[in-house]
């Protein structure tokens, strides 16, 4: 069975930074693309950043470019987002996914995903 993890979210106050992780088990992603998305109260889930198979083409929407980095250490089947200077507006859930489809193509739909985890509540107060 597969599973992703996310973890390190929280509350943080504006201007502050958090890292997430996303831990996958059951199967390795090393070769596949990953993403992170975000779904706010009441909004439909969104592209937030992805990463390839080894790291070097990452992609992001632009309300977080230059504010957010991913990246991913595949010894670990471990896929991260580094936030900094959080904003009220970035308040979320944020989910991690994983892509079957072997591509280097950026993918930023969620149906260009297969696998999903639980996601984690960030939070940023004013």
């Amino acid at each position: 069975q597969v599973q992703l993890v996310e973890s390190g979210g929280g509350l943080v106050q504006a201007g502050g930074s958090l890292r997430l992780s996303c831990t996958a088990s059951g199967r390795t992603f090393s070769t596949n693309t990953m993403g992170w998305f975000r779904q706010a109260p009441g909004k439909e889930r969104y592209f937030v950043a992805g990463i390839n198979w080894n790291g070097a083409n990452t992609y992001y929407a632009d309300s977080v470019k230059g504010r957010f980095a991913i990246s991913r250490n595949n010894a670990k089947n471990t896929v991260y987002l580094q936030m900094n200077s959080l904003q009220p507006e970035d308040t979320a859930v944020y989910y991690c996914a994983a892509r079957l489809t072997l591509s280097e193509k950026p993918a930023t739909g969620i149906p260009e995903y297969d696998y999903w985890g639980q996601g984690t509540q960030v939070t940023v107060s004013s």
